[in-house]
This record gives structure tokens, sequence and C-alpha cells, in this order.
């Protein structure tokens, strides 16, 4: 049975636990604002784009672009989203099982012997996914890129993977993170980048919007000129989305955690003011029959 002592240090330990998962909440809680604002910084980029390819989609014009190029897919490129630090639950570990499934399904469709190069972004992720080396499956880590990257260094990998993709090293570019929907609720999606098919176009918004336009240069120009545009914002939205998903999954486990804290503390309060309320009444009942004696 604990002594008055070590319940009173076990409700000490506990308490400034407590207080440290609270202010952990409440920095992650202001860096997930953060993230909202810069995806609201993003979205007349965003709009933009779209309204332009919009207009494109409807004019009388057959679009072509490196870009859109489908073959037969002999590798592919899997960029999985996780966080650099640690205490956001089981963030991580269910975009992992959500990889592990996708390349299942590759493998399924293309073939056992499928190349398949994945691309962790964030330390935890790339300690989950170092496990997967193996003859056909290659961990790629792109130098100066993890969870917190944004600007110039987004364009800098959107660019090497378009690069990699129009020289034959890479069939195919999908990406997979968590989609930020509320503190509370976050989705994983996964997304083809590479080779850019319709599908994409209107998974982000993109719609036909017949307006009378004159194109100068032609379309065909503007089109590929556009399209280069597109994925760097798809790109950068999924960083920010990435980053805000990270900081809701750390506030509801600090929040559970600090509940959790809440709930021992209150008991360890009650046991210690139960054995202290014992240890008086023991001390009177002494004091008492030491009297009649």
């Amino acid at each position: 049975m604990a002594t008055l002592r070590e319940l009173k240090s076990r409700i000490g330990s506990v308490a400034s636990s407590e207080k440290i998962t609270g202010a952990m909440k409440m920095i992650s809680s202001a860096k997930m604002h953060k993230a909202e604002q810069a995806l609201r910084r993003l979205l007349p980029f965003r709009r933009q784009i779209e309204t332009i390819i919009g207009n494109l989609l409807t004019a009388d014009a057959d679009f072509s672009s490196p870009l859109l190029d489908e073959r037969e897919v002999k590798r592919l490129a899997v960029v999985a989203f996780g966080s650099d630090d640690g205490l956001c639950g089981a963030y991580n570990i269910n975009i992992f099982k959500q990889l592990l499934g996708h390349i299942a399904d590759y493998r399924e469709r293309y073939g056992q012997d499928v190349e398949i190069e994945v691309y962790p972004i964030g330390k935890k992720m790339l300690k989950a996914v170092s496990k997967l080396a193996s003859k056909h499956i290659h961990i790629r880590q792109q130098e100066g890129v993890d969870s917190k990257t944004s600007g110039d260094g987004v364009r800098v990998f959107i660019d090497d993977l378009q690069r990699r993709f129009l020289d034959k090293e890479i069939d195919r570019v999908d990406v997979l993170y968590m989609n930020f929907i509320t503190v509370s609720r976050q989705r994983p999606r996964h997304e083809q980048l590479l080779p850019v098919v319709s599908s994409t176009f209107a998974d982000n918004g993109v719609k036909a919007i017949c307006r009378p336009y004159i194109f100068e240069p032609d379309p065909q120009t503007i089109f590929r000129s556009v399209l280069p545009m597109f994925l760097l914002s798809m790109m950068q939205e999924i960083f920010i989305e990435n980053r805000a998903s990270e900081q809701a999954a750390r506030i509801m486990a600090m929040q559970s955690a600090n509940d959790n804290a809440k709930k021992l503390l209150e008991q360890l309060r009650l046991e210690y003011n139960k054995l202290r309320q014992q240890s008086i009444t023991t001390e009177l009942l002494d004091i008492l029959g030491g009297q009649v004696r």
C-alpha cells in the first residue's frame, strides 16, 4: 500500500503532466490555425488556375502534354506524407497502413515485379517505411524535404518528380496523405499525381466554364504552361493539409492524455485523502487510548 509521501509525489507528477499536455494542446492548436490560414491564402491562386483550365476545357481544341502521357507502369513512385515529430496518436500508423494496402493493390494490378519507390515525408514516416525496403521496393529520401517544407522547397520537389516522369524514370506518381476536414476528423486520401488524368481535374474542383474567350497564345500553349502550375498548387495544398492534419491529430492526442491525467489525479487525491484521514483517525485513537490508561 502506498504511503502518504509516495501518493503526494505521484499527485505532483500527474499534475505536472496535466499542465504539459494542456500547454502542448494549445501550441498544436495555434499551429493548426496557422496551417488553416495558409490554406486560405493558397485558395485564390488555386481558384485562378482552376478557372483558366476550366475555360481551356471548353475550347474547341485537343490538348496534349507530356504530363498527360499514360504508359505501361513498370516503375511507380508513392509520396507518403507523415510527421517529423511524435505525440500525434495513431496519425503515422494510419497512413502507413494505407500505404501497405496500396502497395498490395499495385502488385495485384501491375504484377509482383513492379518497381515501387516510396518517398517518405517526415522522420516518423521514414522510420516506418524503412522496414519495407526490398528487391522491388525502394525508399527514396528527398534531401531538404520534410513535413514542414513550404514555398521553394515544394516547387523543387514537384519539379524533380515531373522531370523523372518526363525522363521515363518512373511511369506513375501517387500521393498518400491525410485530408484535413475538422479538428476531430481527418481521412486518408490517395491521388494520382502523374500522369494527369481527367479525374484529377474533377477531384480538385476544376469545372468546364462556357464563356466566350479569345486565347492568346493558342489554348494548347496555355494549357502546357498552366498544367505544371496546377500540379504545383496541388502539392502545396497537400503539404499544408498534412501539417494541419498532424496538428489536429496532436490536439486530440493531447486532449485524451489531459483527460486521462485529470481522472488519474482525481483518483490519487481521493486515495490520498482517505489515507490521510485514516492516519489522523489512528493518531486520535492512540491519543485517546493513552489518556484512558
